[in-house]
Formats: structure tokens, C-alpha cells, sequence
């Protein structure tokens, strides 16, 4: 009976001691975690949250806290005040500690009696919340074992930000304090709010009511791609009271977070014009535009009224948004008007702006533009952010610069002392594609941005260390265009937002994409727990395609994050467990389409797809004249003879883009072979300045020196400004045996009238060459 009760004893004690593990592998990776030798805290329902009794910030932060632990747990910790000293058990204590020498830095100590969060400052202590936040397992059963540890951690980047457009699509108040509290879990600062656009201006100005009576509501809107010619009759309108802004800057700011307004002018205007259309160069009639992109009707700038008007728009939005800063735009404005326009013409001779080899007057008058605003503002103890189209012209003094046309802005205007907010659209725009399968997403602008690729963002790459420190931090943007409700907007954002998270706060040395991986499905498992709804990708096939061009034959590699089994087939046919497994990479040496999927025990994943096609110019040697543009490299030449097809999005790295200088493609098929045609893929997409072919010229050889035409072709100039599509340009020839194939190739020299970029030079995109 004795040994039983010791026995009994002892499965009590292990059962007290037993519980679901925290994990400190979280996103952002802290700076610094050092397990200690000594016994978990037990995280129960006997646990409290302590605060300075003193300190109404940390009080918040503890209510916070104990929310959080309710929403993973479903126990609400009491929270509790103390005063100057606190000691005891079962307690997470808040503080503050002026040795912690980052102002958003914090320390995190986990001893067996209790858990001390402490900051240099408020918002310190609430990063080192949520970091114990996404620390606790969801919904575990019972007691969570936080390993003992202390944490000590701060973010690289002052300026960790994410924007969200409301203008093309608005949302409401409640939807935006959720989006806030995204950014919160992530550990961003900074919400860029895009307030206004062509589609629809959403702020009220009590001056101008019509802003919002008129410039709020569109009552068509094109229906698929911007330029379809299509629209739909649905109106789209809302706009938020000076109430609901002042709200939502309180609701933000108790997470620590800015909200930064962006009013974009002096273009993208379309909607405050349909509303005051005496404030632009031709007096209209304007609409609220149900089109997507670029116009030409832009505000007069040459009209004091209009320079009035922004003024008194900026003065409203003073008292409503107290950030440092104010986004003023200053991007996409096209200078058409202002040439023919007599009141900017006056203007332009008054201020004495000339053009030179750099700039036109039209440039200067821009720059006058935001000069005058960014004055207004700095008068009132704020500065202007705005796009790096601020660079084209004489730059305001004290503007920061948010670059977004790549990272090239962002490193001249550092370079000429200006602070920088990198927001690259080859890194940061959530509204591009997350997956080179786009028939099988929802449609979105273009491009191509998967979860890799944000996460290798390395925003201050050609900078010098000084130079480095003009980069203030990182955002993403969420244009809206092709984004209509809440749960899409989750879509787009999510989880890449994590994968934004780490490059705004990780320091360089400490990133790696395959631990960012590993820690992603604990926070996977918290976006399922809040039901958001998130972008699944993580979890598809990953399979790259490698030539090699001495066997003829591609090679296909695959591979899941969790190592899941992989079935594929060669034939077309939908895959099973019956189907030959993965088990070694995958030779293909003729016309085939594969088909992989990834089985799980929940759910097999997306069905990886991947046809190629066979031909006499399939893994040929390949040389170009010239190389493609630095942008659409990707490969190079043998990207044009892989046998693989793009599609529709030319930045999946299926295409090769050219610029400035028709490229000539030798192809050498290895010996002689009969041959009577050559096909060569291009892309027409002029929303994007990218045309098509207009002439082609086949030449053959024997000895790669003496050549023979055998055919030349002209294809029409384009002049549809709203086309996009694929065009396979066919040369066809009599029979004749040749090794050597060369192929002069011939795009558009200008972007045709009408057309936002006309006189401008287009890309010309190719992709495969057959030779039949």
C-alpha cells in the first residue's frame, strides 16, 4: 500500500508539472533570446497582469495583455496596479526600465515566479507584449509552460509602416481598426492611410462639402482589366466624418501606431474636380473616374484659388491627424494641361521656372506645387512624405522620399540627404500576384510578389553606412483597384505581412527564409484563430525548372515546406497516391504536361501544373545581341528556348523584357536539320507601356558567318492604347536545312498617341521561339 501511494504521488507531480510549451520562435525574430537553467512559468487561470499604479499607458497595455491571453487561452488574468516595488508569484509585471537604451526596445524575463515585460518606453513594453503574445499556443488544453528565458530585443527601422487604399474601394471604420490591429501584431508603427484618388475622395472637409457630397460617390466602375471598355452599374461610395478619422487616430495610437493621411496632388485628382471643377485647367465637366490609372486632368496649379483650396484641405486635415507627418503624393501627374493651360503658363513666367536639359517648366511648376504645400506645412510643425516623382524636378527641401518605382529613388535621394521610406513595387506592393499560377487567383493589377520575395528585401543595398541612415524603414502598399471587400484585402496581405514584419525589424545577420518558414505556422495557426482569412501559398509545391541544355532535357525539382509526399503525373492526368511519387528530381526531355500535388492528412494542397513543349529550338544554344532590361533579366537568353510558355503576367520571370535597342536572337540547333518555320511569342500590354512585334527577319547558315534570308515579316503598329493580349508573330518559309537560326526582331519605337506615355518608348517582351 505504501509503494502505491508513493507511486500515486508521483503521476500528481507530473501531472502539476505538465502543459503545452510556449514557443519563443516568433515573427519578428527578437534580437536576443538566452534560455535560462531553471523551472517554466506556469501560465494559468491564477495568473495576473501588474502595472505601475502610476502609469496609465502600461495599465492599457496590461488590459491589452490580458486579452490576448483570453483569446488564446480563454482565461482573462485580473489586472492589477502596484506601487513602487512588486514581488511575489504567478504574475506578469509591466515596467519600465531607462537602461534599456532603444526607445521601442524592450526585455522580456521569464523566471518560475513571474514574467517581467520592461521598456524604455510604453510602446517598448507593448512590443514585448506581443511577443509573448504569439509566444502562448493556440487554444491549448489546460496549463501553457513558458521555458525560462530572458528576451532582449529592438527594431532595426524607426519607420515600420503599411498602407491601405480606400479611394478606388472604401471600407468601413470597424474594418480599418482591424486592419490596425494587423499591423499592431506584427509589431508595424505606422498606418499610411490613402485617403484620396480619381475614384473617390473619402474625407470630409467642412469647407468643401461637395468633396464628399460629389467626389465621394462613382457610379460606374470598369469591369475586369482597366481598360476592358466594360463597366458595371453599381454605385461605389462612403466616405469617413472628421468623427470617425479622429477615432480611428485614438484607436491606433493606443497600439502605439501613427496614422499617416496621404491627400495625393497635384494629380490623381478627378474627384475633388468633379466636385470644383473651377480648380482645374479646363473647367470640365469632369467624373468621378470609373476607370483605373493615369489622366490627364490634373489640378491648375497656375489658379491661386485652386493653391487656396489644397491649402484649406491641408488645414482641415491638421486638426484631424496629428502625425509628423503628412503624404502629400506628388507622383503620376501628367504635365499636359499645364502646357496649353494660360493661368500655369503665367505662372510658370511669374516664378521665373525654366526649363533645361534635365527638366521642362512643367517640372518646376510641380515642384513648385509641393514646395508651397510643403512650406504651409512646415510652418505648422509637420513635413511631407511624397513619392519619388518629387526627385523629377527641384526637390523640396525637407521632403521625405517614399520610393516605389523599385529601390533606385529611394538610394539618389538618400544619396542627396533626404530621408527615405522604402516601399519598393518590386518587393512591396501586396496588391501584384503572391503566385505565378494567377489563373487560379483572384485577379489583381499585375505582377509578382511571392512571400521569398518580400522577405529578401534588403532596403539599404548601395547605400554607404552614413547614407544608410537616411533610410528611416520600410513599408508595403495595398492598392485597391482590383479589391472590393475585407476578406480580399486579408487575402493580399496576409501572411506576407509577416514576411514585411521581419525586414522592418530583424537585423540583417539574424534573417533566414527557411526559419521564417518554420516559425510562419505558429502564426498561421493565429490568423486561423481570428479568422482572417490568409493566403495559403506557404504551403503549395514549390518545383523549380532547370535546363540542361547538354542533354536536352529540363529538370524538375520539388519540394514542400513540411516536407509533405508528392504525387505527379506526365500526361495531364489529375495526380493521386497511385501516381509515381517524388522522390528525386524529375528529367523531361519531350512535350509534356506535369501535374504534382502535396498530401496531407487535412487537405492536399493546390495541384502544381507545369506544360512544356518541344521543338527544334527547345535547349538550344542561344545568344542575344543585347540583354534584356536589368528588371526582366530573370535567366536570360535560354529563358526564350526552355520550352515553357508564359502567361499573362509578364513578371513571373517567363519573359524576357527589352528596352531601348531591338534584340537578334542566334539560335544554334547543333546540326544541320530541316526546318520551314520560326514562331516567337510576345506580349501586348499597353496599360503597362508594353508592345508587341512589328517586323521579323529570319536568317540561316551553315557555318555561322555566311547567312541567308529566308523570310521577312511586318506586323501592324499598334494603336489600341487599352490592348493586352499574347500574339504568337509566325514566319513561314520554304523548306531548308540550316544549324545556325538567326532571328532580328523589331518592337514599337514610341507609345502611341493618346496613350499616357506617348512619344515614350515601350518594352517589347518575348518569350519562347520555336523552330519547326
Amino acid at each position: 500500500m505504501k509503494n502505491l501511494w508513493i507511486i500515486l504521488m508521483l503521476h500528481l507531480l507530473v501531472a502539476c508539472n505538465t502543459g503545452q510549451e510556449a514557443s519563443y520562435s516568433v515573427i519578428p525574430l527578437p534580437e536576443e533570446i538566452s534560455q535560462l537553467d531553471a523551472a517554466p512559468f506556469k501560465l494559468d487561470g491564477k495568473v495576473s497582469v501588474l502595472y505601475p499604479s502610476d502609469n496609465t499607458l502600461l495599465k492599457r497595455n496590461a488590459e491589452f495583455l490580458s486579452l490576448y491571453v483570453k483569446e488564446s487561452m480563454g482565461i482573462l488574468p485580473t489586472v492589477t496596479p502596484f506601487d513602487d516595488t512588486v514581488s511575489g508569484t504567478k504574475a506578469v509585471i509591466l515596467a519600465l526600465d531607462s537602461s534599456i537604451k532603444h526607445k521601442e526596445g524592450y526585455r522580456i524575463t521569464i523566471t518560475e515566479q513571474n514574467i517581467r515585460i520592461e521598456g524604455q518606453t510604453e510602446a517598448g513594453v507593448f512590443y514585448g507584449i506581443q511577443t509573448l503574445r504569439k509566444a502562448i499556443p493556440v487554444q491549448p488544453e489546460g496549463t501553457v509552460l513558458l521555458p525560462a528565458a530572458v528576451i532582449n530585443d529592438h527594431p532595426r527601422f524607426s519607420y515600420r509602416g503599411m498602407h491601405l487604399d480606400v479611394a478606388r474601394h472604401f471600407f468601413p471604420v470597424d474594418f480599418v481598426k482591424k486592419y490596425i490591429d494587423l499591423l499592431a501584431l506584427h509589431n508595424m508603427n505606422t498606418f499610411h492611410w490613402h485617403l484620396t484618388d480619381d475614384q473617390g475622395w473619402r474625407i470630409e472637409i467642412n469647407k468643401y462639402p461637395k468633396l464628399t457630397e460629389v467626389g465621394s460617390v462613382r457610379h460606374r466602375t470598369v469591369v475586369g482589366y482597366m481598360g476592358s471598355g466594360k463597366y458595371d452599374t453599381i454605385t461605389c461610395g462612403g466616405y469617413y466624418t472628421q468623427a470617425e478619422l479622429k477615432e480611428v487616430v485614438r484607436y491606433a495610437r493606443e497600439r502605439y501606431i501613427d496614422v499617416i493621411p496621404e491627400v495625393d496632388l497635384p494629380g490623381h485628382m478627378l474627384a475633388a474636380l468633379a466636385a470644383y471643377p473651377e480648380f482645374g485647367c479646363t473647367g470640365g465637366p469632369y467624373e468621378v473616374s470609373p476607370d483605373w490609372g493615369v489622366f490627364e486632368d490634373v489640378l491648375c496649379v497656375g489658379n491661386e484659388q485652386t493653391m487656396r483650396f489644397l491649402e484649406d484641405v491641408m488645414g482641415e486635415l491638421l486638426e484631424i491627424f496629428p502625425s509628423r507627418y503628412i503624404h502629400i503624393g506628388g507622383d503620376e501627374a501628367p504635365r499636359t494641361r499645364w502646357k496649353q493651360c494660360p493661368k500655369c503658363q503665367d505662372r510658370i513666367k511669374t516664378e521665373g521656372l525654366k526649363g533645361d536639359e534635365k527638366y521642362s517648366a512643367e517640372d518646376r511648376l510641380q515642384s513648385y506645387c509641393m514646395k508651397r504645400i510643403e512650406r504651409f506645412l512646415n510652418e505648422r510643425g509637420r513635413q511631407i512624405i511624397g513619392w519619388d516623382e518629387l526627385l523629377e524636378g527641384d526637390i523640396a527641401p525637407n521632403a521625405t522620399v517614399m520610393s516605389w518605382r523599385g529601390s533606385a529613388g529611394g538610394i539618389k535621394a538618400a544619396r542627396m540627404g533626404h530621408d527615405v521610406i522604402m516601399a519598393p513595387n518590386s518587393h512591396c506592393y501586396f496588391d501584384f500576384y503572391q503566385s505565378a499560377d494567377t489563373g487560379n487567383e483572384p485577379l489583381a493589377i499585375g505582377g509578382y510578389i511571392p512571400l521569398e520575395k518580400v522577405y529578401g528585401l534588403e532596403p539599404t543595398q548601395e547605400l554607404t553606412e552614413a547614407q544608410s541612415e537616411r533610410v528611416l524603414g520600410v513599408q508595403a502598399n495595398l492598392w485597391t483597384e482590383y479589391i472590393a471587400a475585407t476578406e480580399h484585402v486579408e487575402y493580399m496581405v496576409l501572411p506576407r505581412m509577416a514576411a514585411l514584419a521581419e525586414v522592418q525589424w530583424t537585423q540583417p545577420e539574424r534573417k533566414d527564409y527557411d526559419s521564417f518558414t518554420s516559425r510562419l505556422t505558429n502564426l498561421l495557426a493565429l490568423y486561423r484563430q481570428k479568422g482572417l482569412n490568409y493566403a495559403k501559398h506557404i504551403y503549395d509545391i514549390k518545383a523549380e525548372v532547370l535546363p540542361d541544355t547538354l542533354k536536352k532535357t529540363l529538370v524538375v525539382t520539388m519540394n514542400t515546406v513540411d516536407n509533405a509526399p508528392i504525387y505527379y503525373t506526365l500526361d495531364g492526368s489529375k495526380p493521386s497516391k497511385k501516381s509515381l511519387q517524388y522522390v528525386s528530381p524529375v528529367p523531361v526531355h519531350h512535350s509534356a504536361r506535369l501535374h504534382a500535388v502535396a498530401v496531407r492528412p487535412d487537405d492536399d494542397s493546390k495541384s502544381f501544373e507545369k506544360e512544356f513543349w518541344f521543338n527544334k529550338a527547345t535547349l538550344a544554344s542561344i545568344t542575344l545581341s543585347t540583354q534584356p532590361a536589368p528588371n526582366y533579366t530573370y535567366k536570360g537568353a535560354i529563358t526564350l528556348v526552355d520550352g515553357m510558355m508564359g502567361n499573362e503576367n509578364f513578371s513571373t520571370g517567363a519573359w524576357l523584357g527589352f528596352i531601348g535597342e531591338n534584340p537578334t536572337a542566334v539560335i544554334d540547333l547543333g546540326k544541320p536539320a530541316d526546318i520551314r518555320q520560326v514562331v516567337v511569342n510576345s506580349m501586348t500590354y499597353m496599360d503597362a507601356w508594353i508592345m508587341g512585334i512589328t517586323g521579323l527577319e529570319v536568317f540561316v547558315s551553315g557555318d555561322n558567318k555566311d547567312y541567308v534570308r529566308v523570310a521577312k515579316r511586318e506586323y501592324p503598329v499598334e494603336t489600341d492604347i487599352k490592348k493586352r493580349n499574347i500574339e504568337k508573330y509566325i514566319a513561314d518559309f520554304q523548306l531548308t536545312k540550316a544549324r545556325y537560326v538567326k532571328i532580328v526582331i523589331r518592337g514599337n519605337s514610341v507609345l502611341p498617341q493618346g496613350h499616357a506615355g506617348e512619344g515614350k518608348m515601350p518594352y517589347l517582351f518575348i518569350d519562347e521561339i520555336q523552330i519547326e
